[in-house]
């Protein structure tokens, strides 16, 4: 793999540590040991990743990734938080993020999720261009519209979006959708799936007959209803 990675960390050894093992992967790496200077690398150099710790002086990693989503940026972004805290997981997912591992870590963890977030968002997508209610849903530019009007998901929220409009009506659980998206990375964490699907349906808004886009069965997971159903 190749790419340009940020790692953002107020901790030189753990930067020093990340930058020595993604080079040796091939990759370009950027620094910065705070959220102001991660804000103006990641606008200004374009990364094809950010590795963002939450604890850092100034802005926070949370506020960093608030910044950039609201700003319209998809770059991926996988977070390192503390350990056992599954709050800053939750938090982070929910503002977009689209991975993330726990201090402390393993080097070698750290690169390998890297890898596996940009193979899965840089994979070839195959299949034709979905009509899912009143979105077009088109796998080759990653973008679904609303009539002329883009509607700005992340990647990860795409994905998942795309994988139940590929088979409307279809009941998929949260650890089958997670191994279709995440591949590799995915850990089963009920939350992962939920935050996604949450920011989802919000930028989604309702359909134009008032129901949702996509559909929780309790106890199970989701489904994209199919035109016809009962809202």
């Amino acid at each position: 793999m190749t790419g340009r990675i940020l790692v953002v960390d107020d901790e030189a050894h753990i930067v020093e540590f990340v930058w020595g093992y993604l080079e040796r992967d091939g990759y370009e790496v950027l620094t910065a040991a705070d959220g102001d200077t991660a804000v103006s690398i990641a606008e200004e150099a374009r990364p094809d990743l950010l590795v963002l710790d939450v604890m850092l002086p100034g802005r926070s990693g949370f506020d960093v990734l608030r910044t950039l989503r609201g700003a319209g940026s998809t770059v991926p972004v996988i977070m390192l938080t503390a350990r056992d805290d599954v709050i800053d997981r939750v938090a982070g997912l929910e503002l977009g993020a689209d991975d993330y591992v726990v201090k402390p870590f393993e080097p070698r963890e750290l690169v390998a999720r890297v890898g596996a977030v940009l193979r899965r968002l840089s994979r070839p997508v195959e299949g034709a261009a979905l009509r899912h209610f009143d979105l077009a849903i088109d796998p080759t530019t990653r973008e679904i519209r609303r009539g002329p009007d883009l509607v700005p998901l992340t990647r990860t929220e795409f994905d998942l979006l795309a994988t139940l409009a590929s088979q409307p009506g279809r009941v998929w659980t949260r650890d089958q959708m997670g191994e279709r998206v995440f591949g590799e990375s995915f850990e089963s964490l009920d939350r992962t799936i939920d935050s996604h699907i949450k920011n989802m349906r919000i930028k989604l808004g309702p359909r134009p007959d008032g129901g949702s886009y996509v559909e929780t069965v309790r106890g199970v997971g989701y489904r994209a209803p199919r035109a016809g159903d009962p809202t």
